[in-house]
Protein backbone atom coordinates (compact mmCIF):
# COMPACT_ATOMS: atom_id res chain seq x y z
CA UNK A 1 0.00 0.00 0.00
CA UNK A 2 1.09 3.63 -0.88
CA UNK A 3 1.90 5.36 2.34
CA UNK A 4 2.35 8.78 0.42
CA UNK A 5 -1.00 10.58 -0.66
CA UNK A 6 0.59 11.33 -3.68
CA UNK A 7 3.68 9.14 -5.41
CA UNK A 8 5.35 12.00 -6.90
CA UNK A 9 6.19 13.63 -2.97
CA UNK A 10 8.69 10.60 -2.22
CA UNK A 11 11.29 12.29 -4.31
CA UNK A 12 13.66 14.25 -2.09
CA UNK A 13 13.47 17.94 -3.14
CA UNK A 14 10.70 18.06 -5.62
CA UNK A 15 10.07 21.46 -6.45
CA UNK A 16 6.28 22.67 -6.96
CA UNK A 17 7.46 23.27 -10.69
CA UNK A 18 8.41 19.92 -11.51
CA UNK A 19 5.33 18.53 -9.18
CA UNK A 20 3.07 20.22 -11.50
CA UNK A 21 5.05 19.13 -14.59
CA UNK A 22 5.01 15.39 -13.84
CA UNK A 23 1.44 15.73 -12.91
CA UNK A 24 0.21 17.30 -16.05
CA UNK A 25 2.52 14.27 -18.50
CA UNK A 26 1.74 11.75 -16.51
CA UNK A 27 -2.19 12.01 -17.05
CA UNK A 28 -2.55 10.21 -19.53
CA UNK A 29 -0.68 6.77 -18.59
CA UNK A 30 -2.75 4.15 -16.54
CA UNK A 31 -2.37 3.18 -13.16
CA UNK A 32 0.53 0.45 -14.37
CA UNK A 33 2.22 2.68 -16.64
CA UNK A 34 2.57 5.79 -14.27
CA UNK A 35 4.43 2.88 -11.35
CA UNK A 36 6.67 2.33 -14.27
CA UNK A 37 7.09 5.77 -15.09
CA UNK A 38 7.82 6.73 -11.57
CA UNK A 39 9.89 3.46 -11.31
CA UNK A 40 12.11 4.85 -14.35
CA UNK A 41 12.28 8.25 -13.53
CA UNK A 42 13.17 7.99 -10.31
CA UNK A 43 16.28 6.39 -11.24
CA UNK A 44 17.17 9.09 -13.63
CA UNK A 45 16.04 12.26 -11.82
CA UNK A 46 18.60 14.57 -10.23
CA UNK A 47 17.56 16.04 -6.79
CA UNK A 48 18.35 20.35 -7.23
CA UNK A 49 19.78 19.90 -3.87
CA UNK A 50 22.77 17.32 -5.54
CA UNK A 51 23.59 19.61 -7.94
CA UNK A 52 24.08 22.48 -5.52
CA UNK A 53 26.55 20.49 -3.66
CA UNK A 54 28.33 19.82 -7.25
CA UNK A 55 28.50 23.08 -8.44
CA UNK A 56 29.99 24.11 -4.52
CA UNK A 57 32.83 21.58 -5.71
CA UNK A 58 33.79 23.93 -8.30
CA UNK A 59 35.42 26.16 -5.52
CA UNK A 60 37.49 23.69 -4.34
CA UNK A 61 38.76 22.65 -7.93
CA UNK A 62 36.69 20.26 -9.44
CA UNK A 63 34.63 22.67 -11.55
CA UNK A 64 32.18 21.03 -13.89
CA UNK A 65 30.55 18.45 -11.69
CA UNK A 66 27.15 19.68 -12.00
CA UNK A 67 27.55 19.58 -15.98
CA UNK A 68 28.54 16.01 -15.83
CA UNK A 69 26.09 14.77 -13.66
CA UNK A 70 23.12 16.36 -15.91
CA UNK A 71 24.73 14.45 -19.45
CA UNK A 72 26.15 17.81 -20.77
CA UNK A 73 29.89 16.52 -20.89
CA UNK A 74 30.68 19.01 -23.40
CA UNK A 75 29.89 21.89 -21.10
CA UNK A 76 31.17 19.58 -17.76
CA UNK A 77 35.34 19.53 -19.77
CA UNK A 78 35.19 23.15 -20.96
CA UNK A 79 34.41 24.09 -17.01
CA UNK A 80 36.87 21.19 -15.97
CA UNK A 81 39.72 23.33 -18.07
CA UNK A 82 38.98 26.21 -17.73
CA UNK A 83 38.10 26.42 -13.93
CA UNK A 84 34.50 27.27 -14.16
CA UNK A 85 35.09 30.43 -16.93
CA UNK A 86 37.56 31.16 -13.69
CA UNK A 87 34.65 31.01 -11.34
CA UNK A 88 32.32 33.05 -12.65
CA UNK A 89 30.29 30.27 -14.92
CA UNK A 90 31.01 28.49 -11.44
CA UNK A 91 28.36 31.19 -9.84
CA UNK A 92 26.04 31.56 -12.21
CA UNK A 93 25.19 27.57 -11.77
CA UNK A 94 25.18 27.87 -8.43
CA UNK A 95 22.71 30.35 -8.36
CA UNK A 96 20.70 28.79 -11.24
CA UNK A 97 21.33 25.27 -9.67
CA UNK A 98 17.03 24.40 -9.74
CA UNK A 99 17.01 25.51 -12.92
CA UNK A 100 19.73 23.54 -14.58
CA UNK A 101 18.32 19.93 -12.09
CA UNK A 102 15.02 21.53 -13.34
CA UNK A 103 15.69 21.52 -16.87
CA UNK A 104 17.54 17.99 -16.95
CA UNK A 105 14.26 16.44 -14.89
CA UNK A 106 12.07 17.56 -17.73
CA UNK A 107 13.89 15.71 -19.74
CA UNK A 108 14.36 12.68 -18.01
CA UNK A 109 10.60 12.84 -17.41
CA UNK A 110 9.93 12.72 -21.36
CA UNK A 111 11.99 9.64 -21.62
CA UNK A 112 10.59 7.96 -19.36
CA UNK A 113 7.05 8.74 -20.11
CA UNK A 114 7.98 7.63 -23.83
CA UNK A 115 9.06 4.65 -22.14
CA UNK A 116 6.17 3.68 -20.24
CA UNK A 117 3.75 4.78 -22.73
CA UNK A 118 5.54 1.71 -24.73
CA UNK A 119 4.88 -0.66 -21.89
CA UNK A 120 1.64 -2.88 -21.21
Amino acid sequence: MNTYPNPYMMFDGMTTEEFAFLQQATAALTENQQRYFINIYGGKRRNPQDIMLATLLGFVGVSGVQRFMTDQIGMGLVYFFTAGFCFIGTIVDLINYKNIANDYNKEMAFESFNIAKMSN
